[in-house]
């Protein structure tokens, strides 16, 4: 797969191959029907680090992965995985995960940073972002992108709007407050992106995460 995807990008290698879901699909010949199978972490892993050693990716990495199948993953791999993907944002904290990852020295990366997948929008209507974003003379956006920055994550920020990118790029040059943390820690947390869509394979999306609900 990564031969053809480095060939529809004109590229030699990638930077980063990703584990989109710790899920797998076969797709029917007969009808092109889409069929959830086991995901086989051993054999795919494998494969990922193939990439690797034959130059066609710099790093491999994950998405949507529990700290309990990273701990899975790290038993068997011989490349580490650079990086997990998650849904990170100040409504889905994702504390447990960061710790896991800093001690385990995989770089975490947020996805719905502003929690506006599937039209929630939970985050930018938060009362919380809100008062600090009114006191710090910043947009609620920008106070939530801050707090993932100061939390060592890196973020997947989606706009078409010319303004909202130059606002979301202002975030370097500021600290929240002390204060400001504390609050950000009293928001109600939900997580969206729940895979709804895997229950065939894991039963509930309670397994598909590993309880990390």
């Amino acid at each position: 797969m990564i031969f053809f995807c480095n060939r529809k990008l004109g590229l030699d290698y990638v930077n980063l191959y990703m584990i989109h879901w710790p899920v797998s699909i076969k797709v029917d010949s007969s009808d092109n029907s889409i069929k959830i199978v086991k995901f086989e972490m051993k054999e795919i892993w494998e494969e990922m680090e193939k990439c690797c050693r034959m130059g066609l990716a710099k790093s491999i990495g994950v998405s949507n992965f529990s700290t309990t199948k990273l701990s899975a993953l790290l038993q068997i791999a011989t490349i580490q995985p650079a990086v997990n993907q998650v849904e990170m944002n100040v409504g889905w904290q994702q504390q447990k995960m960061l710790e896991y990852c800093k001690e385990k020295g995989i770089h975490v990366s947020a996805y719905s940073p502003l929690g506006s997948s599937w039209g929630s929008n939970a985050v930018m209507e938060n009362s919380i972002l809100n008062h600090i974003a009114g006191s710090l003379n910043k947009t609620i956006a920008q106070v939530a992108l801050r707090w993932i920055c100061e939390q060592g994550a890196s973020m997947i920020v989606k706009s078409f709007n010319r303004e909202r990118m130059r606002e979301n790029l202002q975030v370097f040059d500021w600290k929240l407050r002390d204060e400001d943390g504390e609050k950000i820690k009293d928001i109600p947390q939900n997580r969206v992106v729940k895979g709804v869509e895997f229950d065939v394979e894991h039963k509930s999306v309670e397994e598909l995460w590993d309880g990390e609900m």
